[in-house]
Formats: C-alpha cells, structure tokens, sequence
C-alpha cells in the first residue's frame, strides 16, 4: 500500500449508513417450482399475511422520500409474478421515481404480455437462475422437466424484449464443476451479468453438500477470470470474492504495493486448474478488463430484505427479524438497528473481526450466523478462516 495509505481495516464505507442500496422485497412465498436449495422454502399458494397493494405502496413513498439516488427495489419471492398486483406497484414505483428489478421464476408467468407491461412501466432489469450447464443438472437442481430449455428461451425473450437479464447461479458440490460451462453457456447468449450464490443452509437449503473453503478460494480465482470476457461478475454471500479480486490485480502489476508475498496471493488447487482451463479452451484468452465491482456491502450494509409479512431482515438469507414495516419505517430500521451499525462498521469478532479486509470483504454475516449462531462471528466458508490466519 501507498505510505500513510490507510488498510483495509482501518476504513469504512459510509455511503450505507443512512439508506441501503439494494431493497429486496419477498413479495409472496408462492412459487411454482420447488427447488432444492430455496431460501425461501416457497411453497405453491401464498402464505396468509402478505403485505398489501397499499402496505406495497407505502413502503415506496418511503423509498422516494429518502435522498437521491433511491435505493433499488427488487421484486422477489416465491415468484413475484404470482402477484397479480405486481404491474399496478411497478407503476406506481415509476410515477415514486423509485426504480424497480425483478426476480421472477421461470414459469408459464413469465409471458410476453405481462412482460411488455413491466417494461412500459420502466423495469428494465430481471434476473434468471440456471443452476446448471446441462438440462440434467439444471432440472435436478429445479425440480420441473423442461426447465433448462425454458430458461434459455426466456433469456432470449426477455433480451428481444429490451431488458438487461442477470442470471444467478447457486454453487454447489452438485454444479461447481460445470461452472465454466456455464460461463461459456452465458457468453453465447449475450448474458452481461452473472451473479454466483454461494450457499448458505437455510430454508430447503440446509440439507445441500455445500463448496469446502479451498473449492471457495478456486471458485473465487475462476470468476476473477471469467470477468475478463465481457461479463460482470458479482457474488452473493462470497464477499471474500473482492479479496480476492483485489489481490489478483497486485499479481497483475506485481510493482503494486501489497502486505502479502505471491505464494499467499495466488493459492491455485485443481479446481481452479480445471475450470481456467476449460474457459480458455471454449472462450480463448481474456478480453476486457477485470469485470467484478469491488463496492463493499454485504447483509445489512446497502442491502436490506423485507419478508413477505412485513418482517425486516438483513438479508433474505440472515433470518434475524429487526423489526416490521407495518409498524416501523424501513430506512428508520436499516438506519438506527444495533447489529446492522455493528455489521457496518466491520465490528467483527473472531478472525474476521482482525483481517484487513474487514471492510472490503466482512465475511458472510448469514453464514457466521448459520453456523456459529453469531451474525458477527467469523464466515467458515473463507480460506483465510478456516486456514488460521488473518491476511
């Protein structure tokens, strides 16, 4: 680092103190799939105590009143699709001056005419989930016979359409081997944005054989390159991956300051070997820049997750309920709660607590509490845990 350049672990990101980023509201828990990895454990009918139309549109006058830019709501589930008021709140979002994504399933939903209506109402964003490079995998993952060739089939129908599509991909011990061959497969179809889920075990989820920390790291080193061919990369509840994108850019100009020698910067296993290879050999060598954003946030830091009955969460995969929109403000929690202060300012216990990527990573803070029971506890899915040491 630069001298008298402060670390990682001496500096915090105060853009998200007073209001989130990302807003993702889980407007029901109906879906009609069945997916074995479901946070939210979606189930065919909505479950009684859904927010209302007008509960709906309160919390977007909330969103509008706050300073510019507005946080952006995403429209989750379950399948926001079923929601047949869904088009009426993209409007009224609209007319707020509140911009609006949706997380729809793959489904007989998921219709020309309802899409149209969404674009005109000015969502331009939705995201997909292809769990897999071939119809098997992808289906064993899903659950619905057919699914693989609906998704390709909606990602060209949703790209004439004019909207930017996203596919999310949840890595597993069932897919992580095929990812490359989904990176080829996003290429082809003109994807710009993959986002990779990084298990955590809640909801159907629990009962999943998730990635081990070194298969973690490899994935982390694989995504780092597959952001090189003109795709953005991201990752959820895998903060570490900005780590490592970090660390790879001082490999690349090896006269960069850095705290940490080239064997601890580049710890390549034969996953990593595996899934680089097989990129190259299908997509040749990289073409743009490192793609991956390395803003910091994380659970309850520019992110904030509002359940189906109002339940306020730090993320859809950290159920800790902090309060309920039916009786608090939404930026009043995200502002004043204890935990999301303590998760802002990196104020970690345990090995996360000492890193000097405290900040720019942080740890998943859902997965901490998945297994230790302490949302500020250390992330066991991280190499730089589970190996002992704080970088």
């Amino acid at each position: 680092m630069p001298d008298g350049a402060p670390s990682d672990s001496q500096v915090t990101d105060e853009r998200f103190d007073d209001q989130p980023r990302l807003v993702f509201w889980e407007m029901t828990k109906a879906c009609p799939l069945a997916c074995v990895h479901c946070r939210a454990a979606a189930q065919s009918a909505p479950l009684p105590g859904e927010l209302t139309t007008t509960e709906g549109m309160k919390l977007i006058d909330e969103l509008a009143a706050g300073p510019a830019p507005h946080p952006i709501l995403v429209l989750t589930g379950g399948d926001c699709l079923t929601r047949p008021d869904i088009v009426e709140l993209a409007a009224y979002a609209k007319h707020r001056g509140v911009p609006v994504a949706i997380a729809p399933s793959v489904s007989a939903r998921l219709a020309d005419p309802l899409l149209a209506q969404l674009r005109e109402q000015g969502v331009s964003h939705v995201s997909l989930s292809l769990d897999g490079a071939t119809a098997r995998t992808h289906e064993e993952i899903r659950r619905v016979p057919g699914h693989f060739r609906a998704t390709l089939d909606a990602i060209g129908r949703l790209r004439e359409a004019g909207f930017r599509v996203q596919i999310n991909t949840a890595v597993m011990k069932h897919n992580v081997r095929e990812l490359a061959d989904i990176a080829v497969l996003l290429h082809g179809a003109g994807v710009r944005v993959w986002e990779v889920f990084f298990l955590v075990n809640v909801g159907r989820g629990d009962k999943i054989d998730d990635i081990d920390p070194a298969e973690a790291e490899d994935v982390c080193h694989f995504l780092v390159d597959a952001a090189r061919y003109g795709m953005v990369v991201r990752t959820v509840e895998a903060p570490f991956f900005r780590r490592v994108t970090r660390q790879r850019a001082a490999l690349d100009h090896p006269g960069a300051p850095t705290q940490l020698s080239q064997g601890e910067l580049h710890r390549h296993g034969e996953l990593y070997r595996e899934l680089a290879d097989k990129l190259v050999e299908n997509l040749g060598g990289p073409r743009s820049r490192v793609l991956a954003p390395t803003i910091s946030t994380r659970d309850g830091k520019g992110v904030i997750f509002v359940g189906y009955d109002g339940a306020v969460h730090p993320s859809g995969f950290l159920p800790l309920e902090l309060g309920n929109v039916r009786d608090a403000g939404l930026l009043d929690i995200y502002k004043n709660d204890k935990l999301l202060g303590d998760i802002r300012a990196a104020r970690f216990t345990g090995r996360c607590g000492a890193c000097d990527y405290k900040d720019l990573c942080g740890g998943s803070r859902a997965r901490a509490y998945a297994t230790t029971g302490d949302p500020l506890g250390d992330d066991p899915a991280c190499i730089e845990v589970a190996g002992g040491s704080a970088a």
